[in-house]
């Protein structure tokens, strides 16, 4: 079905879309830029206790350190994902959506600029990471942003808000629709009952005279 989401909508969902990319990866760019600037590779600096700390690592793998020895297919897994959320942003009609693709778009790219710039080679590079969580893990903004998007479109799919704008809610705008006199959607009309009003047997009499 086509979209009914005017031309200028759509254009300023999609600039806003490109304005929370462009936010997303300069972030991202910049807080990697001081972490190489001022922390020294492996060394911890805690922020709130065990919790929460800065710790520079460079990644050659997914989250998690998960696939370190396929960096080439993770290069190659994120220009996917790039490419697919420039094409979906054509159909964009809900400015939730744009801002959770915005958001996942700029984290994507985040890291495919790593991948692609930082040693040991194009489409090779490792990856930044300097937040550490705890002793789980250690991440960057980019990751951070690719979080927040997937609870966005998990959202989304919650209220049954479609990437075009429109909603899960054919039923109850048809029930809304409908006037007072009809059953609502899927009831059985009910059956017209007959006059059950007395008659006297004057008026019988009367009627048959």
């Amino acid at each position: 079905m086509p979209s009914s989401t005017p031309t200028a909508t759509r254009r300023r969902l999609i600039l806003t879309l490109a304005l929370v990319t462009v936010a997303v990866l300069a972030v991202d760019q910049l807080s990697k830029a001081w972490a190489l600037r001022e922390l020294t590779p492996g060394e911890r600096s805690d922020l709130v206790g065990d919790l929460l700390g800065f710790q520079l690592v460079f990644n050659p793998g997914a989250a998690l350190s998960i696939a370190t020895g396929m960096t080439w297919l993770l290069t190659l897994v994120a220009a996917v994902v790039v490419v697919v959320i420039v094409r979906a942003s054509r159909r964009i009609g809900s400015a939730l959506w744009a801002v959770a693709l915005g958001l996942l778009l700029g984290g994507a790219l985040g890291n495919l600029v790593d991948r692609m710039v930082r040693e040991p080679g194009v489409a090779r590079g490792h990856v930044v990471d300097f937040i550490a969580y705890a002793d789980y893990f250690v991440g960057n903004v980019a990751d951070i942003a690719i979080v927040v998007a997937a609870g966005l479109i998990v959202l989304a799919v919650v209220l049954g808000i479609h990437l075009d704008g429109t909603r899960d809610v054919a039923r109850e705008l048809e029930d809304a629709d409908r006037t007072p006199d009809e059953p609502a959607t899927g009831a059985t009309p009910a059956e017209p009952t007959a006059d059950r009003t007395p008659v006297r047997a004057e008026d019988e009499a009367q009627t048959g005279a």
